[in-house]
């Protein structure tokens, strides 16, 4: 089979963000090929190198979102440090940045100023409202745009606030959406030879996702509200979290030949002859009945019993994994979404991967996250500031690199 080089090969990307909607673009930009340079300020860096969880001073949320890049660490408010950032931003094709709407053009770092030298770059903006709207100056985080798009209000207990969803889905969705935008706007430029502002909301991002819920409310005119549910989907019975004697399992059957596999399977014949379930809209109107009835088998046989019945019966169905469970799963280790990197401290270590596969494309290895500054000397040398220089804007801290784990003793 013919084998090409990366997709982005070439490609050279900024990453002027910090924390996670952007880092994880950039961190997939890296996957296909892109040379990514992570920019960070002096001293403290991105504050994701903050964030846990620690192992021997190094920061796992940093290692991850960060890997596959060359550090720079410079002072932008020097007007050296902004001069060498407006040359790398001069040479650059993507150009990609999180802060809050107009932080970037105070400091001659946004759209338009880094355009007027350098028209082709494609620029993407990820915020949490976006670069427009009454709200746009506002600070948020994937949490409140969770918050604010309803899409919290849909889970959890009826009888209880929503809980937390524990990934931060708002974050990586606005990430993916950068992703494809970005590359879109590099194929336009192939066309047209201009590039683009991107701008990104994590709330926009959010509201895009819900895929019934909006139709449920907008088609309604109002009058249908879409209540918590818990455990099952009463619009799409039977479809939920059922409880096991070992843990518990997530059953699929909302279509009406899976339903008829399953009601075989839990009731025979009666019930799957029952006219209250044999249609989705009897299902539904019956949901809690339906739903009783499967819990009922379910609760009786361990995960693995009501996989092998289910499975020989042919309903979908998986166990509630634990993460533990999920990175030893064959299934996942055969796709490779576990990348194994040598870190000069912590030894190997094992992260997620992105969810890429080509079919002519090899994934290529990924470096680990640069320390803060590592990676200076090269960027500023292959800009064209000499020796004197680069050690200059060191000595005045316009260049920052900061003593690794390796340096102590």
């Amino acid at each position: 089979m013919l084998k090409q080089p990366p997709l982005l090969k070439g490609i050279r990307v900024i990453d002027y963000s910090h924390f996670l909607a952007g880092p994880y673009v950039s961190r997939c930009l890296a996957a296909l090929g892109a040379d990514v340079i992570k920019v960070e300020r002096p001293i403290t860096g991105d504050a994701g190198r903050s964030h846990p969880y620690f192992i021997k001073g190094e920061s796992g949320y940093f290692l991850q979102q960060n890997m596959g890049k060359k550090g720079l660490c410079v002072n932008v408010k020097d007007p050296r440090g902004l001069e060498l950032m407006k040359k790398l931003a001069s040479e650059a094709d993507v150009f990609v940045e999180n802060y809050r709407p107009g932080a970037l053009n105070r400091l001659g770092l946004g759209y338009e100023d880094l355009a007027k030298e350098n028209p082709k770059l494609v620029y993407c903006s990820v915020s949490a409202y976006g670069q427009t709207g009454p709200d746009s100056d506002r600070a948020g985080f994937g949490l409140i745009a969770e918050a604010k798009s309803g899409a919290m209000d849909l889970i959890g207990q009826p009888d209880d606030i929503p809980p937390l969803m524990r990934m931060p889905v708002a974050d990586m969705y606005a990430g993916a959406h950068g992703v494809a935008a970005v590359c879109a706007a590099l194929f336009s430029r192939h066309n047209t030879g201009v590039g683009q502002h991107i701008d990104i909301a994590l709330y926009d991002c959010m509201v895009s996702m819900h895929d019934f819920a909006v139709q449920f409310h907008t088609l309604s005119d109002g009058t249908d509200v879409i209540q918590r549910s818990g455990h099952n989907l009463p619009q799409s019975t039977v479809y939920g979290v059922f409880p096991a004697t070992d843990g518990a399992l997530v059953i699929a059957a909302q279509v009406n030949d899976v339903w008829g596999k399953l009601a075989q399977l839990i009731g025979g014949e009666q019930l799957a002859n029952d006219t209250r379930f044999q249609t989705a809209a009897n299902r539904n109107a019956h949901s809690q009945e339906a739903v009783a009835l499967v819990k009922e088998w379910t609760k009786m046989r361990s995960v693995k019993s009501c996989q092998e019945a289910l499975d020989q019966a042919g309903v979908a169905n998986a166990p509630v994994q634990t993460i533990a469970q999920a990175l030893s799963d064959p299934q996942i280790q055969s796709r490779n979404m576990l990348i194994k990197q040598d870190h000069p401290v912590l030894g190997p270590i094992l992260m997620p991967n992105v969810p890429f596969n080509f079919s002519h494309v090899e994934s290529q290895p990924l470096d680990i996250a640069p320390d803060l500054g590592q990676h200076n000397n090269e960027i500023a040398s292959n800009l064209g500031y000499s020796d004197s220089e680069i050690n200059e804007m060191i000595r005045d801290g316009v260049l920052y690199e900061a003593p690794t784990n390796c340096d102590t003793p």
